[in-house]
């Protein structure tokens, strides 16, 4: 027989429909419909599928040659998916279901075969899995290039003095490469935590059916270790309603959107007129329709909305994940829309910010000028009269005094005469200038994880070993 005349000429596929008399009312099937984004996944199933075959076929249920036709037939629908000739249908339900219409086309009853051992439930499990663990490295990836980018405008202005600040206020001196590796800092959290994810997540559900096992006598240790998880899943319930993957996935993205959007805000603050600290190349700003003055920090400011995005990608799905009894339910089909929109978010985001950073030109005369306004200075006296012995509570009043001082007389610090220091306390003798001078006070904070040059430089080389550990596990070494 031809293979349409093996499955019914012009009937559409369906996985499920065997004990109905008829079809699917028109809005149920808008409604299960998936395909339209779960198409993604097509080589992700198809790797699947040639796993399950080699495992059916160790099962003594598929003969040498079915086996051979199987893979061979798979192997074309597979370049026929990449290159676009074979595509869903508004007939096909799912991913899974346009992929088998395209088995059965070309083998016919064979086609059929695949199916014996799993299910769409532990299929759709498998699958999301595989898309996560290939794209997280490809994400690690652009993050690094990202980190790279920070580091090197830390490398760059390693000896730049710029203001630090809490609440927004100047707080002290510290080095600008201190602040930029802050980011990095963060962001290698981001790829670290991606890599303890990919471990969790390295655990295949196929072969555990559509919740309670097989009873053919398959190996699914033999499918995860072609597929390149660790181990297969020791509960069939567990494996097929489980999403914490998806969910701890989105977490880690949300995290990263969190930190990007941060050096987004800091971007636009430090690019306006009242800080001028930085300029964002033309090539990643845009300009106004209406102020042709304009330059605006667009991918700074997008950065900063995407983080709401993949936040709201988590709740959602935390939202449809809390209330689900075991083990699988049709609501998981809301787990991948999210999980695919965060995939691409971060996808798009992370090149531009990699590229606006490595872009951006620091007013460092400006920086350096601005380090020790607003008495950014005073901690520094007031830890040196603590090195020689004065109470620190009493050292912060007397500094505290001395600013309201200047405060009083449009001042700074070092501006205040020795008549005038003694004035306002017996302890702030004319030595007291030694450390009101940015260098000294940068240069003093020589502690571990302190803004000394020094340790900044110890910073730097650690970071970049970091991240070259990063790229190699994003490369797959």
């Amino acid at each position: 027989m031809a293979a349409d005349e093996d499955r019914g000429a012009g009937q559409p596929v369906r996985l499920w429909g065997s004990r109905f008399e008829s079809g699917p009312a028109d809005a149920l099937a808008r409604l299960s419909v998936s395909v339209q984004f779960d198409w993604r996944l097509a080589p992700y199933d198809l790797l699947a599928s040639r796993a399950h075959a080699r495992v059916l076929h160790m099962a003594g249920l598929l003969t040498d040659i079915e086996l051979t036709r199987m893979l061979a037939a798979i192997e074309d629908l597979d370049r026929a998916c990449r290159a676009g000739a074979f595509r869903p249908t508004a007939a096909d339900e799912d991913v899974h279901t346009a992929l088998e219409r395209g088995l059965l086309e070309s083998l016919g009853q064979l086609g059929g075969k695949l199916r014996a051992g799993r299910s769409r439930n532990d299929q759709i499990a498998t699958d999301l899995r595989l898309y996560l663990r290939d794209h997280v490295r490809i994400i690690t990836a652009r993050l690094t290039e990202l980190e790279l980018a920070l580091i090197g405008q830390a490398e760059r202005h390693s000896h730049t003095a710029a203001p630090g600040m809490t609440h927004m206020q100047h707080a002290q001196p510290i080095l600008l490469a201190h602040q930029l590796l802050a980011h990095v800092q963060a962001f290698a959290r981001d790829a670290s935590r991606f890599r303890d994810w990919d471990a969790r997540a390295a655990v295949s559900p196929l072969g555990m059916g559509a919740l309670a096992g097989s009873s053919l006598p398959l190996d699914p240790e033999a499918v995860a270790a072609e597929l390149g998880f660790a181990s297969a899943a020791d509960n069939s319930v567990d494996a097929v309603s489980d999403r914490d993957f998806a969910a701890e996935f989105c977490f880690a993205a949300a995290l990263l959107g969190v930190h990007l959007s941060r050096l987004g805000e800091e971007i636009v603050l430090w690019s306006t007129h009242e800080f001028g600290w930085v300029e964002v190349d033309d090539a990643y700003a845009t300009g106004s329709s209406i102020m042709p003055q304009k330059k605006n920090p667009d991918v700074a400011e997008l950065a900063r909305g995407k983080a709401g995005r993949l936040i709201g990608n988590l709740t959602g799905l935390l939202a449809t994940l809390k209330g689900l009894p075991l083990a699988y339910d049709r609501d998981l089909q809301e787990d991948k829309e999210p999980v695919f929109d965060a995939v691409d978010t971060l996808l798009t985001v992370l090149p531009a910010m990699a590229g606006m950073v490595g872009t951006l030109r620091f007013h460092a005369d400006r920086l350096s000028a601005t380090a020790a306004a607003g008495h950014a200075l005073a901690t520094d006296l007031a830890e040196l009269l603590v090195r020689r012995g004065v109470p620190f509570r009493e050292a912060h009043e007397v500094v505290g005094h001395l600013v309201v001082w200047c405060q009083v007389h449009d001042c700074e610090l070092a501006d205040v005469s020795e008549d005038d220091l003694a004035k306002v306390s017996t302890l702030l003798t004319p030595d007291v200038r030694e450390v009101l001078t940015v260098p000294g006070a940068i240069a003093a904070r020589a502690g571990r994880g302190g803004t000394a040059p020094a340790r900044v430089a110890e910073q730097l080389g650690r970071l970049r070993q970091d991240v070259h550990k990063q790229a190699a596990w994003a490369a797959g070494e």
